[in-house]
């Protein structure tokens, strides 16, 4: 390994981090919720199903089965997510997105692209956006690109 990809490393998490602590203070001041549930809310939406298991959110979130119940269950206090019991097999329970879960996180999605819009527009010209992209994807494909 580079030098030169450290610092690339380094650099994206800092970015990522950077954009992450803006999101942070305007989800909760506007919309009420964290980063991490508007996340959750969007693995769920996004998810084929619309629905995911506790361990299935967990993996996609790179997080403990554990955290997943310790988030979900004040959103559900909330009227976010609920709990949906899989007809065939009564212990498979899945988190899926309520009706308020969704329009809240619509209303989180149109602050994240206007943010979104903000970090690139500010910065780049629509030909350098589309080879970031182009980028971006190939970095994703190792991974499974879940959210885009």
């Amino acid at each position: 390994m580079t030098d030169l990809h450290t610092t690339n490393a380094l650099r994206l998490l800092q970015a990522a981090d950077d954009f992450r602590a803006g999101l942070s203070g305007e989800f909760a001041a506007v919309h009420g919720i964290s980063v991490n549930e508007f996340l959750l809310m969007l693995h769920l939406e996004r998810s084929a199903a619309k629905r995911l298991s506790r361990v299935d959110l967990a993996k996609r979130m790179h997080v403990s089965a554990s955290t997943i119940t310790r988030m979900a269950a004040p959103m559900e206090k909330i009227g976010l997510v609920d709990r949906e019991i899989d007809a065939r097999d009564a212990r498979l329970v899945f988190v899926v997105t309520t009706d308020a879960g969704r329009e809240k996180l619509f209303q989180a999605l149109a602050t994240f692209s206007k943010r979104a819009g903000d970090l690139f527009d500010d910065r780049w010209d629509d030909e350098e956006v589309e080879k970031f992209a182009s980028m971006v994807r190939r970095l994703m494909a190792a991974t499974g690109d879940m959210l885009a």
